[in-house]
């Protein structure tokens, strides 16, 4: 369930010591929901897990809306990489 944050940040990062810009949090945010979702496909009763999975999504969305009102180009661009249904 490790995920490797460092290889996120490099591919997603806008210059060389970015490591809290909105693509990169969005994009360790959606590795860690992918991560959550199949640990509950497993365990369907891990009611603390589900909660916490709620709050990763809504936290990227706000990170999204974010960033769709700042620079809708970068918006487009990282939700195309991702694969995300907005």
């Amino acid at each position: 369930m490790k995920i490797d944050k460092a290889a996120i940040k490099n591919e997603f990062q806008r210059h060389d010591r970015d490591t809290g810009s909105s693509e990169v949090q969005i994009a360790i945010l959606t590795k860690e929901i992918q991560n959550l979702t199949e640990h509950l496909k497993a365990n369907k009763q891990d009611y603390s897990s589900r909660y916490g999975l709620l709050r990763k999504v809504q936290n990227r969305r706000n990170l999204l809306n974010y960033l769709k009102r700042e620079d809708e180009e970068r918006y487009k661009a990282l939700v195309a990489k991702l694969g995300l249904r907005r």
